[in-house]
């Protein structure tokens, strides 16, 4: 936790941005673990984290040879491994400073919101090197450097509405609830007094959401015109196609599919009985990777994980109704077959299936 003066600080800037004190403390506290400087050369400097694969990227052409036979570029993620403590990073990077300064800091994460230098531009700076001067000379800077990557990334709605789970996704990846950033961020906001509140948005499809009404959604937007694949995943490229679909349309522009918003969806619906983003249980990975490896029992318990997933969109089916549903057709598929088994998990979810946006 913080202490006092730096949760001043944080408090200044997040009055300047309409945001909750105690939920911006949360997000810098769980994003750089507390831990806001290293030491190095006797200095309090921001921690870094140097991404070789940009490096390759971003490095003159002519220079890209140099830099690889360095080891400090590859086309590879992950192959230039960072040395383990801040001082020694800082030595790399002067290295592939020696070899190309503006895309060596462009390499880079920076600071407690481990936001990339490739970003100076977009962020508000002049110069790759305006933007490292300014995010090493304070904690203050640090700070503001990260929310100005909140807001480029349209997360202060949901710094706003304390909606963890939708900010962890953007800011954080599909594989935010692995780490349990969420969880994380909302126990650092009570530590700093935030109140408890559920999010507006709750029961909302947004970010962070996933799932067949998901992938409902993004049918009906690309239906609409807008570039977003069907996944099942409510990530960017998908909260970016509400954001315009709503704009379009004279609605909010907040990214959240409130009610107003599923109105103007299901206008996109052909019909009554269609279910757009409808997923044959054939074709879900998980089945694909059971039936390969091959088992009855492992291409059930595809179908029953399949099931759980969905449960919550269905009428009036809960998620323990379909669980034992889907072990029982686990307990009998020795004995009437496979195909029988799947035959029958896959009818029963198809006609329980609902067009629903929320």
């Amino acid at each position: 936790m913080f202490d006092s003066k730096t949760y001043l600080m944080i408090s200044e800037i997040a009055k300047l941005r309409g945001i909750s004190a105690p939920a911006l403390a949360a997000v810098v506290e769980v994003e750089s673990n507390g831990i806001a400087f290293a030491k190095v050369d006797g200095r309090d400097v921001p921690l870094i984290r140097i991404e070789g694969h940009y490096f390759d990227r971003l490095v003159p052409a002519k220079k890209q040879k140099q830099a690889r036979d360095a080891g400090l570029a590859s086309p590879k993620v992950g192959a230039v491994k960072n040395p383990k403590n801040q001082l020694d990073r800082y030595r790399m990077l002067q290295r592939m400073c020696d070899i190309d300064q503006a895309a060596a800091i462009m390499s880079c994460s920076w600071g407690v919101g481990q936001v990339m230098g490739v970003l100076w531009k977009k962020l508000g700076f002049s110069s790759t090197d305006d933007f490292r001067i300014f995010v090493m000379s304070s904690l203050k800077n640090q700070i503001e450097v990260m929310v100005r990557f909140i807001e480029f990334s349209g997360l202060i709605d949901e710094l706003k509405r304390l909606d963890w789970a939708g900010f962890a996704r953007v800011y954080n990846g599909p594989g935010y609830k692995a780490n349990a950033y969420d969880t994380k961020m909302a126990n650092a906001y009570a530590r700093y007094g935030g109140k408890a509140s559920s999010s507006p948005a709750s029961g909302m499809l947004r970010s962070g959401s996933s799932g067949a009404g998901v992938r409902e959604l993004q049918t009906l937007l690309q239906r609409a015109g807008y570039s977003v694949a069907v996944d099942g995943d409510f990530g960017p490229a998908t909260k970016k196609a509400v954001f315009e679909f709503q704009q379009e349309r004279n609605l909010e522009v907040d990214g959240v599919v409130g009610p107003k918003t599923q109105e103007a969806l299901r206008l996109i619906v052909l019909s009554p009985s269609e279910q757009p983003g409808r997923q044959d249980v054939s074709s879900v990975p998980a089945v694909k990777n059971a039936v390969k490896g091959g088992g009855a029992i492992a291409i059930v318990l595809s179908i029953r994980d399949q099931i759980g997933e969905t449960a919550s969109y269905l009428s009036g089916m809960g998620a323990k109704f379909a669980d034992n549903l889907s072990s029982g057709l686990l307990a009998v598929s020795g004995f009437i077959g496979i195909c029988l088994a799947i035959y029958a998990a896959y009818g029963w979810w198809k006609s329980r299936q609902t067009v629903e946006q929320g």
